[in-house]
């Protein structure tokens, strides 16, 4: 069954955790999160201060007031790494943690080109990756791809970004001092 919190017609490709009870929440809170991937490489970003710090990620943030999640999505993309690109929706994840009855719903965006010059912020180091040359191979073959620095469910959805196949998925983390686990997931793809 599709997690509470998710819509949409997906068909299920994996899901794992502890316990059959998914966590509460009583609302969501829009994030957006925008990568590139261009010549056969992928550009994260290296979070230097704030939420995530030391995790590689894509470049995103809060949608503002006013804005769409489109709109947000280049603006910290512009922010966060000094270019602009035409994003165009890739996925949708809803993160839960223990003890915040606030659901973080992040709308991700991908682009294949890009214009200006990728640039150190003081909020993001942005480096490129290599992608395996087939890229519907599993997480295993993406030696490349710093899955160790990154959040936890990022190996499980990252290859359906790079392949364009649209995915939602839902991750319920527990946290302990600064240390986010992930505790259940829920992964599925578009069934068009």
């Amino acid at each position: 069954m599709i997690p509470p919190g998710i819509e949409g017609n997906l068909k299920h490709v994996l899901s794992g955790g502890i316990g059959s009870e998914w966590m509460p929440f009583e609302k969501k809170k829009d994030f957006t999160n925008a990568f590139i991937i261009h010549n056969g490489r992928i550009l994260l970003g290296f979070k230097k201060r704030g939420f995530g710090k030391d995790k590689y990620n894509g470049f995103g943030g809060k949608v503002e007031e006013g804005e769409t999640s489109l709109q947000a999505a280049v603006r910290e993309l512009e922010e966060e790494a000094g270019i602009t690109a035409p994003l165009e929706h890739a996925g949708t994840l809803l993160f839960l943690s223990e003890g915040i009855d606030v659901a973080f719903e992040i709308e991700i965006y991908r682009a294949e080109e890009y214009t200006g010059t990728v640039a150190e912020t003081d909020e993001m180091r942005p480096e490129w990756f290599h992608l395996p040359s087939n890229t519907s191979s599993g997480p295993a073959d993406w030696s490349s791809i710093p899955f160790d620095q990154m959040w936890d469910t990022d190996r499980y959805w990252l290859p359906y970004l790079v392949s364009k196949t649209k995915f939602a998925g839902r991750a319920d983390f527990r946290q302990e001092g600064d240390v986010w686990t992930l505790h259940k997931w829920w992964f599925g793809v578009t069934d068009v």
